[in-house]
Parts: C-alpha cells; structure tokens; sequence
C-alpha cells in the first residue's frame, strides 16, 4: 500500500511539473484584440499560376487589398539586412543552392521568386506595400545562433512602423528576447507535433518550452489540433491561432478549435464567407 501511494504522489508530481512548464504567459495581451477572428493569408494571398509568388510584394499587396491579416518570414542576410523569405534553402523557391543566411542582399536580389519576375523583398519593402492596412503575423526563421542579430535588426525597422503586428517563431530564444528586450510586444510559440527528430524537436511539439518563453499566444499547426498538450493551453487561456489551412474541408473540420485561421490557397471569397460564418 505505501509503495502505491508514493507512485501516485510521483505520478502526480510529474504531471503538476508538466503543467507548470506549458503555462503559458498570464497576460492578456491587448493585441489580442487584432487577431481575434482574422483569416491570416500563410505568406500573402499568392497564386503562382497568376504569376504571384509567396512571400512577394504583390502577395502582400493583394492580401491587404483583400483586407486579410498577413504571415510572413524573415531572415538575416550575410551583411544584415532582413528580408522575407520562408525556406531555410533558396532551392525550392530560386532554383539555386545556399542559404539565405550565406548572401548578401544584392546576391539575393539578383535571384527570382518561382520563375517569376519578383525578387525576395527585405523587411522594410513588405511593410511600405502593407503599409499600415492590416496587422501582420511575422515569424522569425533562425540560422545557427543569431537569434539575437536577426531580432535585433528586424527590430530596428519595425520600431519605426506604423502599422499592426506581432512576432511568432518555432525557436524559443526568439521569444526569449522578446520577454527580456521587448515585452510590450505580443509573442507568439509555434509548434506541431514532431516525431523522429529527436528529444529536443520533439519537446518543442509539446510546448514545455513555455516555462522560460510564457508566450501570450500559441500558433499550433491543425491537423493536431486534438493533441493533449494545445488542449490544455486552450484550458490555461492562451490564444491560439491554427495553421496553415488548405481547404474549407480542413475549415470545417478544425477551425473550431482555434480564434484565428493561417490559410492559403483557399479562394478569398470562400475564406471570407467561412469566417463570417464563424463570427456568428
């Protein structure tokens, strides 16, 4: 009987450390309010078969004509700069080996985005096409360790924008410099549920990392949207938002769970109609 005692006080220890470490933050971050039933277009409303590429200016034209918040990427060029891409590679998108981390800005800008015409746009490109018209969801793309570089000079120039945004990334020292550095901006913890990639990415998907980040959002990708460890930061009061949602099918199917949509590739008058629907 003792032994069954101390095994369920060890069982309930453990699991009162595994809530203590997926809190997430207490606050309720007022910029809540900007992306409480928002349909996020997943790097701009782009169509390559129109000739628009993701991550682009006229995606980003077209998502804010639209009147849809926007997601995008950024990375640290090889002197600095901060430009918006998604990829860790430039294979997929530029057709050319490397990083974007290994060039500069003008090696960058010499590439094209999906065989089109459009260039990788830095940071302060995106913001003067956005200009101010919707908020902006933007997620920092690590390289090594230059957490600190990249926050740091994406800060710079955001310091200075007018318009809405908010910051998410997978890598908890982007969080972390934010809740040291700038605390007043709303943060957000990306995740999924990740298998066969060791402990480390594995722990990511179940959010323990929260206990040094206390995001005031949690970004988790949908098609795990029953997974235990979303469900009690749901239970906890963290706002989440679900990504990336393809179809209306995977709308009707999860978006319940979540008070914000990351879409792409679903008609924008579909999507409107869907979050309209939601609003009731």
């Amino acid at each position: 009987m003792e032994a069954l005692w101390i095994a369920a006080a060890a069982a309930l220890g453990l699991i009162l450390i595994i809530l203590f470490l997926i809190f997430p933050g207490l606050r309720r971050h007022r910029d809540r309010a900007i992306m409480k039933g928002r349909a996020i277009a997943h790097r701009g409303l782009h169509d390559i078969g129109q000739g628009v590429p993701e991550n682009s200016l006229p995606a980003f034209r077209r998502a804010a004509e639209a009147g849809f918040m926007i997601e995008n990427d950024v990375h640290l060029t090889n002197d600095g700069r901060v430009v918006v891409f998604h990829d860790d590679t430039l294979d997929r998108m530029c057709g050319v080996p490397g990083k974007p981390e290994d060039k500069t800005l003008e090696e960058l800008k010499t590439l094209r985005l999906g065989g089109t015409d459009e260039t990788i746009p830095t940071l302060e490109e995106c913001l003067e096409a956005v200009g101010g018209r919707v908020p902006l969801l933007i997620e920092y793309k690590l390289c090594g360790n230059n957490a600190t570089a990249l926050c740091e000079a994406a800060e710079k120039i955001l310091e200075g924008y007018k318009g809405d945004y908010v910051i998410q990334s997978f890598y908890p020292g982007v969080l972390m410099w934010y809740k040291k550095n700038r605390p007043e901006r709303m943060r957000g913890q990306l995740a999924t549920v990740i298998k066969g990639e060791g402990i480390a990415m594995r722990l990511l998907g179940t959010l323990v990392s929260n206990v040094v980040t206390r995001p005031d959002f949690i970004s988790y990708d949908h098609t795990h949207a029953r997974y235990v460890f979303r469900r009690l930061t749901k239970v906890f009061g963290a706002f989440q938002s679900g990504w990336t949602f393809r179809s209306v099918e995977e709308l009707e199917k999860n978006a319940k769970y979540f008070a914000a949509w990351i879409f792409e590739n679903i008609p924008p008058e579909d999507m409107k109609a869907f979050v309209k629907e939601m609003q009731k």
